[in-house]
């Protein structure tokens, strides 16, 4: 009998993952297993919790329905709480596994936690095989290596949209076969040392995590309203449901991939017709594809605060009192203030929103731009390692734009986006009577 564990991480589904596509093709016997690393529930080097109680919650969601539609097929998920390499590990050993399959992971801390577990694996004779399943372009069909990825995003689009094709999506798996799992038992928030969050009436959207609800996100905004043939226009929207998919909360876990949009989407055009607003969604898709690759290629370098330009004009000082009413929406800004309040309500903000906060903090307020981005880390519910670091590096002018001193006029841009100042009153208007 060949047993083979499937180390779930962010790939929280069973339609076009395949990893675990492969682990049924060749194995007797499936262990789907789910680790809370400890690590992502301590507070990071900038004072800040990692996972945040908005992702944290989406996740918990996300875990129970992946739980649920494993055990429709026969299967169940085991969850484990601890050090990855320890507990996997053990599991290892409980269930003589001979193989495990996992995700291919690119930034510096998950490839840590991946090289722990493989070599505590290697030590028992058991092989750790990973698959590439979070981007729209397969890194093996790039058209270029990855050391030589082109810096400019526009050079990157151009040659990969008309020298490299996206592979099919893989099918959802019929059955799986695996011993009998116990029921699933859910931390709860408070045993994660995180506390439950309180839902807030003025959120754009109600975040369920999990593919069911993934899904159901993508037929609303594809089929149901149709709202993505007027994505290009309203994508600058800062209030409700539909001005953007919303679905980056749902991709950041790996509850929908981008491949499964992206035919979703070429399904729509077929019936409805492509413009300008269905091209622009794949559009985004390359460009978390790109900070995707770009992690890969420059590794820890995202993380330093003189960023890829070695920049020395980046090495503002953190100032405790002006980051905190950042933070909290104090700076008397209302445009900034607004944002930032919707982030600590609801743990969302729209693209047009992170823009202007970020630009904010690092040319207004001269901060260093690290402590933004890992605030974002703790409080986005769509927080994903290389889009979060790669966007505030951009926008810091550490990274990958080739544009210098990219500064937004806050109050131009207040003025365009928020002309009848509705966003800000929605968000400032509670503040301002208590």
């Amino acid at each position: 009998m060949k047993t083979s564990i499937v180390w779930f991480k962010t790939d929280l589904r069973l339609h076009d993952n395949e990893t675990l596509v492969n682990a049924i093709a060749q194995s007797d016997s499936i262990i789907p297993v789910y680790c809370f690393d400890e690590a992502h529930f301590n507070k990071t080097a900038f004072g800040f919790q990692k996972t945040g109680a908005f992702r944290a919650q989406f996740l918990l969601e996300s875990l129970l329905n992946l739980d649920k539609n494993l055990r429709q097929l026969g299967s169940g998920l085991i969850l484990l709480h601890g050090i990855p390499a320890l507990e996997i590990a053990k599991l290892a050993q409980k269930y003589k596994a001979t193989k495990v399959f996992a995700k291919k992971e690119v930034a510096s801390e998950e490839i840590k936690t991946h090289q722990a577990v493989e070599a505590a694996l290697w030590k028992m004779q058991i092989p750790l095989e990973t698959f590439s399943t979070s981007t729209l372009y397969h890194a093996k069909d790039l058209p270029f290596p990855l050391k030589d990825i082109p810096e400019i995003f526009t050079q990157f689009r151009k040659k990969v949209e008309t020298e490299s094709e996206i592979r099919k999506a893989f099918e959802k798996p019929t059955s799986i076969k695996s011993p009998v799992i116990e029921n699933i038992c859910l931390p709860t928030l408070k045993s994660l040392g995180l506390k439950t969050p309180k839902y807030d009436c003025r959120a754009a959207i109600e975040f369920k995590g999990g593919e069911s609800a993934a899904l159901e996100r993508l037929n609303h905004y594809f089929t149901e309203t149709q709202a993505i043939s007027r994505y290009k226009e309203t994508r600058n929207g800062m209030i409700g449901a539909n001005y953007s998919s919303k679905l980056a909360p749902w991709m950041a876990q790996g509850c929908i991939s981008p491949r499964s949009i992206y035919y979703q989407l070429k399904n729509y055009e077929s019936i409805y017709g492509a413009n300008e607003s269905t091209y622009w969604l794949v559009f985004e898709l390359l460009w978390r594809d790109y900070f995707r690759f770009m992690m890969k290629k420059h590794q820890t370098q995202f993380f330093l605060q003189q960023g890829l330009k070695g920049a020395t004009s980046s090495a503002y000082k953190h100032n405790v009192s002006k980051f905190e009413a950042w933070k909290n929406g104090k700076t008397g800004v209302d445009f900034i203030d607004a944002n930032m309040l919707e982030l600590k309500h609801t743990g969302f903000m729209s693209n047009r929103g992170r823009q202007n906060v970020a630009s904010y903090l690092c040319h207004n307020l001269k901060l260093d731009w690290r402590y933004g981005a890992a605030y974002f880390e703790e409080q986005l519910i769509d927080y994903d390692v290389s889009s979060n670091w790669g966007n505030w590096s951009y926008i810091a002018g550490v990274g990958n734009d080739p544009r210098e001193n990219r500064v937004f006029n806050i109050e131009k841009q207040a003025l365009t986006y928020d002309k009848n100042k509705s966003y800000r009153q929605l968000w400032l208007e509670d503040e301002m009577i208590s």
